[in-house]
Order: structure tokens, then sequence, then C-alpha cells
């Protein structure tokens, strides 16, 4: 029961952040270096602390847990992340929702699942070690046929059809950006691996499980809020587009407030489900190893489901749309692979 109630919270973590970009098309008049920052202000500082604060022991505080080591290479670690949360907003400006949250999602999935596994020293070809690389391996097979209706989705479709679906859609280009984004993103599980030991000390002063991880989400955020904050100032200098901010209506500078702050939450949402979640799986490690991979391949579902309401892919053929669903049954049965064998 309670590993069903673990991923149960991680599903509905996961809900919110393949949601988080439905409100994103509310906002007017910004560009997108402009809304991107005003939201990460919500998903990686705002909304994070607040979360860590629940985290936070009566005696010492969030700082006598960031003494305890591992804080420092876990904001480095968000850096990290940071370039693959900067590069997966642009690969959903060329591909779509569904496509480009499938490609990098599904590439985060398989590093971040492995990377710290093997840090760990673990074996991959034997026992839990290969139980979890071939849950893995069905994940990024399901990607895959998921990439593949992507690219006949392209190819089916029209020039006028493709923009109403996506104005800047772009393949190739879109490709590489959800790859590298994918590869990057990856850094936020090895972030919170770094700080195992702040989450071991905020159990041992008393914090409950549910939210002990939440002190360590904050240092990762906060490392890829800084890389993303960097870029995106770069970009309203380059594009003269810090009149964003302040020549815009007043109705349409508090809708565009609340419209980030609500993507910030949904975003959020995910790693605060995924560290809750996790606290009910310690009498499955293998799942507890695996939680990485389940919540990216929840995003991916999630963010399909959500790329069909929004009509993505009208037009497309039956052919198509078969070689989706099948990449979507195969994410669902591998979410249920480490509990079958």
């Amino acid at each position: 029961m309670e590993i069903f109630i673990g991923l149960l919270i991680i599903a509905v973590g996961s809900l919110g952040q393949s949601s988080s970009y439905v409100p994103i098309k509310k906002v007017k008049e910004w560009s997108w270096e402009s809304f991107w920052l005003a939201q990460g202000i919500f998903a990686w500082l705002v909304f994070p602390l607040l979360g860590a604060l629940l985290g936070s022991p009566a005696d010492g505080g969030l700082m006598a847990l960031w003494g305890a080591g591992g804080a420092w290479k876990a904001v480095c670690f968000g850096a990290l992340w940071g370039v693959g949360g900067l590069t997966f907003g642009l690969s959903m400006r060329y591909l779509g929702i569904a496509l480009g949250q499938s490609i990098a999602l599904g590439t985060c999935a398989a590093f971040g699942t492995l990377f710290p596994a093997l840090l760990q020293g673990k074996d991959l070809f034997s026992g839990s070690g290969l139980v979890l690389l071939l849950g893995v391996c069905i994940t990024l097979a399901g990607i895959s046929v998921i990439g593949y209706a992507g690219s006949l989705r392209a190819r089916n479709m029209t020039k006028e059809q493709r923009e109403a679906a996506v104005k800047d859609f772009a393949l190739t280009r879109g490709l590489l950006v959800a790859l590298l984004a994918g590869v990057m993103s990856a850094c936020f599980a090895l972030g919170l691996d770094a700080g195992v030991g702040i989450k071991a000390l905020a159990i041992d002063k008393g914090v409950q499980a549910l939210y002990a991880g939440l002190p360590v989400v904050f240092l990762v955020t906060l490392g890829g809020f800084v890389t993303n904050a960097a870029y995106c100032l770069f970009q309203n200098a380059r594009h003269r587009t810090f009149r964003d901010y302040t020549r815009v209506p007043a109705g349409v500078w508090i809708n565009n407030l609340l419209f980030c702050a609500l993507a910030g939450l949904l975003w959020y949402s995910q790693f605060f489900g995924l560290e809750a979640g996790k606290s009910f799986l310690g009498g499955s490690p293998v799942l507890l190893a695996f939680s990485w991979c389940i919540l990216m391949s929840l995003n991916v579902l999630f963010s399909n489901l959500w790329g069909v309401l929004l009509k993505e892919w009208k037009g497309v053929s039956r052919a198509t749309v078969l070689v989706l669903a099948l990449g979507l049954l195969l994410l669902v049965f591998s979410l249920l692979f480490p509990e079958l064998v």
C-alpha cells in the first residue's frame, strides 16, 4: 500500500510539471527570455525555498543542514542542470510540448537514473542493477517510439499545419536541443545524490521523511536559477527587451505575473512529489533507485496527453497515432516492470 501511495504522489507531481507549460501560453506581450526568467523566479527560488522551510529542523534551521556537506556540490550540479532547463524550454519552442518533453525527458530519465547508480558502484549486469538497467532500456524504447511518431507527424503535416500546432517548429534543431537538454538535466539527479548527507541529517534532527529532501532540492534549483537568470538577462540586453518588465499595461503585467507564478508552482510540484513519494518507497530499493526514471516517464506520458488535448497531433495519420499509442504503452509498462520481476 505504501508503494502505491508513493507512486501516486510522484504521479500527481508529474501531472503538475507536465501542465506547467500550459499557463505560459497565457503570457502576453513578453519575449521568451522575459517570461522564462519570471517563471523561473517562482519555479527555482520562491516555491523551492518554501519547500525547504518545510524540511527545516527546529534545531539549527537550514544553515545547519547545509553545513553537513555536499551543499556546494549540489549547487554546482544545479548550475549544470540549469543549462538543461534552459535548453528544455527551447525544445518546447521548436518541437512543441509533446515531442519536446518526450525527447528531453527520455534522455534525462536514462542518464539521471544510471549516473547515480554507477557512481555508487552498482553492478548493472546482475541482480537489482540489471532490473534497473532493463527498466531504463524499456523507458528509452518507449521514448524512441514516441520520437518516431513525432517524425511521422512532421513528415505528414503541411507547413501551415506545423506552424498552427507549433509556431517555431524545427525538427532537426529541436532534436539536438532536446538531447542536450536531457543530458544536462540529468545533473539534477546527481545534485540530489550529492545532498544525501543533508537529507539524512534532517531526518536525524526530527524532520519527517516526507519533507527531508526538500532543502536539497532548493540547493539544486538555486544553481539552476543562476544559469538561467544570467542567460535571460543577457538576452534581455541583446534584444532590448528589459522594457517587457515595465512598459506593458498594468493588467498585462499582473496577468503575466500570475500565470508565471502558476507555471512555477506546477513545475516545482514534480520535485516536491518526487521527494515526498520516495519516502514511501523504502520497502522497495529497486523502485527507490528507479524513482527518477519513473518521474521522467510520467512526465513524458502526461505531456503527450497534453499535446493531444492542445491538438499538437491534429491532422496526423492513423498509423502515426498508433505509433504514439505504442510508445505511451511502453512507458506505462516501464513503470510496472521493476515490481513485476
